[in-house]
């Protein structure tokens, strides 16, 4: 593929929560000619051949307005659109590749369905996503890829000793189940570990702070940090809402960590004995009293397989190709 226009939040290897993206862009600039991101900001440079746009503005019209300029002057010669994770992005640029015939491919992976959501599915040519349930409608147009790990940042490491630490990431919303997962640890007498942001959620991580003092709630990591936190911990928890699958339970896997997951998607990744059901405290406290916390390399072994930021490329390529 000669040309790709790449439409996302940020490239910033540093953020917290967005860095996952750059290694994304790398994969797709390996595989392509030119890349050319559309972004608010791009603090990291990740290849030769990437030439960014950034948007950034005052208010939202400025930055649409920003936005459909540079991809007005980027379409002549590009193969595809593809928009990340923000569907506004395929809204905005429908109007202007669709009627050129370019293909637009809305990457999305979340529970929310809302009218953006819905107005994208009907103006993109392809939709991809980890698994057909984590887009959030039915849609013949949806395309299952997997996710984009890479492998390279995440090693396999020995178990640490002592009594078993559970690993919590992930912002301190009510979607993420934490209550659930604070109430089940305390039952099964097990030390909680959890690091995320709370913006727009400070009332909720303090009602969870009264509730469960013996807890560990940190404020968010850097990404350089996370494989110390895999290392420290004998398994991570996710309690996510199903249609989400949180990145972090790959990124554990791929560290051969165990996971202990309520999300349905999982079901490719972990087996039944790492699996429980959403919101069940009860249910929880048992699989982490009788947990195995040996490290499981079959889990880095289904990553590789099935949800490698190289797979995810790959098949996001071909996709935009047979549209």
């Amino acid at each position: 593929m000669r040309k790709l226009i790449f439409c996302t939040q940020k490239l910033d290897a540093d953020d917290p929560v967005l860095a996952a993206t750059v290694p994304m862009a790398r994969a797709l600039a390996a595989r392509v000619d030119e890349l050319v991101v559309l972004c608010d900001s791009a603090p990291t440079n990740v290849a030769d051949n990437v030439r960014v746009h950034e948007f950034a503005a005052a208010t939202q019209l400025q930055r649409g307005a920003r936005f459909e300029r540079a991809l007005a002057y980027e379409l002549a010669g590009a193969d595809g659109v593809v928009a990340h994770m923000v569907p506004l992005y395929a809204v905005l640029a429908a109007p202007l590749a669709r009627p050129r015939r370019i293909p637009l491919v809305l990457w999305y992976t979340h529970w929310k369905g809302h009218a953006v959501v819905r107005a994208a599915e009907k103006l993109c040519t392809a939709v991809v996503s980890v698994d057909e349930r984590s887009f959030p409608l039915r849609s013949v147009k949806v395309h299952a890829i997997g996710h984009g790990i890479e492998l390279g940042e995440f090693v396999c490491t020995a178990s640490p000793d002592g009594p078993t630490r559970a690993l919590v990431l992930g912002r301190y919303s009510p979607a993420k189940g934490l209550a659930t997962i604070l109430d089940a640890a305390q039952r099964a007498g097990v030390h909680v570990e959890a690091h995320g942001t709370d913006e727009g959620f400070e009332e909720y991580k303090r009602e969870l702070e009264r509730r469960f003092p013996d807890a560990e709630l940190g404020g968010a990591v850097p990404r350089a940090e996370v494989p110390a936190l895999f290392a420290r911990s004998h398994v991570l928890v996710n309690n996510m809402r199903a249609g989400a699958p949180d990145k972090v339970v790959y990124e554990a896997a791929a560290s051969c960590l165990p996971v202990l997951a309520s999300n349905p998607v999982f079901d490719d990744l972990l087996p039944e004995e790492l699996r429980f059901d959403r919101d069940d405290a009860a249910g929880l406290a048992e699989k982490l009293r009788t947990l195995d916390t040996r490290r499981r390399p079959e889990l880095r072994d289904v990553v590789r397989r099935r949800h490698s930021v190289e797979h995810w490329a790959d098949s996001l390529l071909a996709t935009v190709a047979a549209r």
